[in-house]
C-alpha cells in the first residue's frame, strides 16, 4: 500500500493518541480500513455507501491524492460496526468484490481491538528496548510484544521482568546466514511487525523478503555525514547544532528505507559528546515510539521512498 506527500506535521499526535474508537481503554467493535488506488471520481462515495449498508458508522476520516488529475488515492477509515469480530471475514471478502475490484484497489480492514504483535531487536543498548516495553505494558502503544531477539546476552534479565521471552542469537560474519535463519523460524507465523531498537546487525535482504512482515529501525539523524563507529563523538568535534533521530521502514537499502518520523533537538558547544549521546537516546526513544505507534495504529502509508502519516 502506499502514498505520497511531502510533509506533515513534526509531531501531529504527541503522547499516546486518543482513540475516539475507545471506551476505558478498550476498542469496542472499531474497524480500521485503508485504502490506495488511481484517483478518480466515486472512490469515497463507494467506500461509504458499502460502509453504509453493512449498518457501519464511521467515525474519523481521512484521505490525500498525490495529484487529482492521474494521481493516486489514500484513504483512512474507522468506523463502528456491532459484532465486528464475527462479520470481518465476510466484510472483507464482499468489499474486495464489490469496491476494491472496480477500483483496482490495494486495501487492509481490521479490527481495532486486536493488538499487533511485535518482536523487539537489540543488541546492548537498553533504552529503545526498555520504553517500549514500559509503553506496552503501560498499555500506551497497541501492540503485543511476543519475543525479543539479540546477538548479545546482556538484556536477558532486564527483559525477563516484562514476562517477554528472550533469544539470544550471537551474530558473525561467517555465521549471519545461519544465525537469521534461526531467527526467522523463532518469529514464523508470530509477529505482525519486527522493530529494530537499536540492533546493530544489518539484515540481509534474504531476511527482509521471508520475514514476511514491515521490519521499522531507528537510527540518529547524523547520516549520512558520520556513518560507522562513534558518531557522537565525531559529531561534537564538528560542532554539531542539532541532534535528531529517524525512523524508517528498513529496506536492503541500509538506512534508506521510507521515514515514518523524525525529530531533532538543539545543542551547543557547552555539550559534552557524552551530553549529545544523552540528548540522542531521548529523542530515539521518543522518535520510535511515535513510529511504532503510528504503524501500529494504521496511520501509515507507504509510495515508494515515502510516507504520509494520518
Amino acid at each position: 500500500m502506499s502514498q505520497t506527500i511531502a510533509e506533515y506535521p513534526v509531531d501531529p499526535r504527541p503522547g499516546p493518541v486518543r482513540r475516539p474508537d475507545s471506551r476505558n481503554g478498550r476498542a469496542e467493535d472499531i474497524g480500521r480500513l485503508l485504502v490506495s488506488c488511481a484517483d478518480g471520481p466515486g472512490i469515497v462515495s463507494a467506500i461509504t455507501t458499502f460502509l453504509h449498508t453493512r449498518g457501519a458508522n464511521i467515525v474519523q476520516s481521512d484521505q490525500d491524492s498525490t495529484d487529482p488529475r492521474g494521481g493516486r488515492f489514500f484513504q483512512r477509515l474507522v468506523f463502528h460496526l456491532p459484532g465486528l469480530a464475527e462479520a470481518l471475514p465476510r466484510l472483507e471478502q464482499e468489499f474486495a468484490t464489490e469496491v476494491a475490484g472496480r477500483f483496482a484497489m490495494t486495501f487492509r480492514m481490521r479490527d481495532a481491538a486486536v493488538p499487533t504483535r511485535v518482536a523487539l531487536f537489540v543488541s546492548r543498548y537498553d533504552h529503545c528496548l526498555l520504553d517500549l516495553l514500559w509503553r506496552w505494558r503501560r498499555g500506551e502503544l497497541p501492540i503485543q510484544v511476543v519475543q525479543v531477539v539479540s546477538n548479545h546476552p546482556d538484556l536477558a534479565d532486564d527483559v525477563e521482568s516484562f514476562g517477554v521471552p528472550y533469544a539470544h542469537i550471537p551474530v558473525a560474519k561467517a555465521t549471519k546466514a545461519e544465525a537469521e535463519a534461526r531467527q526467522l523460524e523463532l518469529l514464523a507465523g508470530r509477529v505482525d511487525l519486527v522493530v529494530l531498537a537499536r540492533y546493530m546487525q544489518i539484515l540481509s535482504g534474504d531476511f527482509l523478503d521471508r520475514i514476511g512482515v514491515p521490519v521499522i529501525n531507528i537510527h540518529h539523524s547524523f547520516l549520512p555525514a558520520f556513518a560507522g563507529a562513534g558518531p557522537y563523538e565525531r559529531a561534537k568535534e564538528r560542532g554539531v547544532k542539532l541532534v535528531g533521530a529517524t525512523a524508517h521502514y528498513a529496506t536492503e537499502d541500509l538506512d534508506e528505507g521510507p521515514i515514518i518520523e523524525q525529530d531533532v533537538v538543539r545543542v551547543s558547544h557547552r555539550q559534552s559528546a557524552a551530553d549529545l549521546v544523552r540528548r540522542g537516546a531521548d529523542i530515539e526513544r521518543n522518535v520510535l515510539a511515535r513510529a511504532v505507534g503510528w504503524h501500529c495504529e494504521d496511520r501509515v502509508l507507504v509510495n515508494g521512498r515515502t510516507t504520509i502519516v494520518f
